[in-house]
């Protein structure tokens, strides 16, 4: 029942409301609407029960409504909700800031700043760099997804549906090819891209910064080879350019290690985080050394939201649980799990083309069999199939053909297999 206005109310009636009620350029995959969650399930408003494989885009490490950070939440409620941190400063901001540095790779000294979105922190990383240097150029690759605001759009390395129409987009922002030996491109193929770049197009000496995923997202959960992250270093180290890592979907656990910096032998000057930090709360981080975080003069960082408490509680109790539940271990055991699965029925099926990722952080990218091509219709069908039997999927990939797992870290054994098993027939019916 509707309380508003006590008529019944269906998936589909609520499916027309939003048509007409909503843009359309807010694309909605599934249609049905959610009631409530618990951990890796979601209930619809029909009652329907799914099993959860998108995590909220990999927001939910710690699962659907975790009890020490609905507690850790609803502690910070009965205190203040609001103050904005800029006008009345609160000790659990300065605390989380303290962990933060100190969980985050490198001994060398940092400082932390807290935003909303992903997106709202890599502008700041982008302020933060250029302030930094009293340079202005940024450097980010193919197929990179940093955000939908202005100036993350241009940092994004994928048009559709990303950037379409929207231009123009703040200037001074490059692409480098992102390596994908699947398709073609090598990671000297990336390098030698760069210095083309440094030749035709901008001054080394003018690059505040080079920004790159550990594992790409949106484009496809292509792992950064080690090899490019140490050309990276060595040319940043050479021309005074800040490395940036945006850890956004890669962080708290996802790929294995806390952060996916951790399986690099070399350290970003700055980081970018959000996502699973808070649990489903709205907050966002830029870590970085010191000297560079302090950059900006004072009221030049910030925002009214920017580390509200209620996500600040909420990160806390999620650092704690990510400790108490062995949730990064955890990460590797529930990806190997679902690696084997998919290399079994990559078997069976040969629209699978690859497998890859770090931890959990998995996909699994789909060709056409006969043509070579990359297939989009071939995930969607598996997609379907998946979702018709009660299990959410989402796609990611340039070419929109690799499904990505984003299952919560805590999801229960037997719910895990269950979805396992869906995934297979899945697979075969597809």
């Amino acid at each position: 029942m509707n309380k508003m206005t006590d008529t019944l109310v269906s998936n589909e009636n609520l499916h027309n409301r939003r048509l007409a009620a909503t843009p359309r350029g807010i694309g909605v995959m599934a249609n049905f609407f959610i009631d409530k969650a618990l951990n890796s399930e979601v209930w619809d408003i029909e009652g329907r029960r799914f099993i959860d494989f998108g995590g909220g885009i990999a927001v939910l490490n710690t699962g659907h409504r975790h009890p020490k950070v609905v507690a850790a939440i609803q502690d910070q409620l009965a205190r203040f909700t609001h103050t904005c941190y800029q006008v009345l400063p609160y000790e659990s901001y300065v605390t989380l800031a303290e962990r933060i540095n100190k969980l985050t790779p490198g001994t060398y000294a940092k400082k932390t700043c807290f935003f909303s979105s992903g997106a709202e922190a890599a502008e700041n990383a982008v302020k933060i760099a250029r302030m930094a240097t009293g340079r202005s150029g940024i450097i980010a690759f193919s197929g990179a997804f940093h955000g939908r605001t202005m100036m993350a759009c241009a940092l994004t390395g994928k048009v559709v549906p990303y950037k379409v129409g929207f231009g123009p987009f703040p200037a001074e922002v490059y692409h480098v090819p992102f390596p994908m030996a699947l398709h073609g491109v090598t990671v000297e193929d990336s390098i030698n891209a760069l210095h083309t770049l440094f030749k035709a197009d901008v001054d080394p000496k003018r690059v505040a910064a080079i920004m790159i995923e550990p594992v790409q997202g949106e484009g496809g959960f292509y792992v950064t080879p080690p090899e490019l992250m140490r050309a990276l270093r060595k040319e940043c180290d050479e021309h005074g350019i800040l490395l940036v890592f945006d850890e956004v979907q890669t962080g708290f656990g996802r790929t294995g290690k806390l952060f996916a910096t951790e399986h690099y032998d070399v350290l970003p000057d700055v980081t970018v985080m959000a996502k699973s930090l808070a649990g489903g709360m709205v907050l966002s981080a830029v870590c970085g050394k010191a000297e560079v975080m302090d950059g900006p003069a004072p009221g030049g960082l910030g925002g009214t939201y920017a580390g509200n408490p209620l996500a600040i509680a909420a990160a806390h109790a999620v650092l704690d649980v990510m400790v108490e539940e062995q949730l990064v271990a955890r990460a590797n055991v529930l990806g190997e799990k679902l690696v084997a699965r998919l290399k079994a029925a990559q078997q069976k099926v040969p629209a699978i083309k690859e497998i890859r990722g770090l931890g959990s952080m998995i996909a699994a990218e789909f060709f056409d069999p006969k043509t070579g091509e990359p297939s989009t219709d071939a995930m969607k069908r598996v997609q379907a199939a998946a979702l018709e039997e009660g299990l959410i999927l989402l796609s990611c990939g340039v070419y929109v053909n690799a499904l990505r797992f984003l299952y919560p870290l805590t999801i229960q054994d037997n719910v895990f297999d269950e979805a396992l098993d869906i995934l297979g027939r899945a697979l075969l019916k597809a």
